[in-house]
């Protein structure tokens, strides 16, 4: 295989991009994602691919619970604060304010919407697991103006540098 050629066409699917966060009796955790995908109307499923080597992972296999916070067109700044590790109390995470969700994943406060979701199934290849998470709880704090799809923050919005996957 090309692996130029794999790199770039890989690349070439668009991502949105969301804090995920979820907390169990190990703590809490947050990390930008940008696999995700609603994969199912009824039951409401949505999948995302999650390192298998982060704290994030961890927690939610412990929890059985997370959270996707979308984020919003002018929310760069947030998606680059949870491209590392970041610590948290019973008030903010990673410097953001939050409320605990109904299945007690954080809900970031400054975010436009959120799902929290039930793991139903996680299946592990590579270096991450796809986990599938039926939708229990969702919330709009901001209206988007358009297209709803149109309003996320997309990884190519961060920049001409900036690509993840290939």
């Amino acid at each position: 295989m090309d692996e130029r050629a794999r790199k770039t066409a890989l690349r070439m699917i668009p991502y949105g991009l969301y804090v995920l966060t979820s907390r169990s009796s190990d703590g809490m955790a947050a990390a930008t994602v940008n696999w995700v995908t609603q994969a199912s109307f009824e039951p409401p499923l949505v999948v995302v691919a999650v390192k298998t080597d982060s704290r994030i992972y961890g927690v939610i296999r412990s929890s059985g619970t997370f959270a996707l916070n979308f984020l919003g067109k002018d929310q760069g700044d947030v998606a680059y604060a949870f491209f590392k590790p970041v610590e948290g109390d019973e008030r903010q995470i990673g410097g953001y304010e939050y409320e605990t969700g109904a299945t007690g994943s954080p809900l970031l406060r400054i975010v436009p919407a959120f799902v929290e979701c039930h793991v139903a199934d996680i299946v592990e290849r590579g270096d991450h697991a796809v986990v599938i998470g039926e939708v229990v709880e969702a919330g709009v704090r901001r209206e988007p103006e358009g297209r709803p799809d149109e309003a996320v923050l997309w990884l190519r919005d961060l920049g001409p540098k900036i690509f993840y996957g290939g």
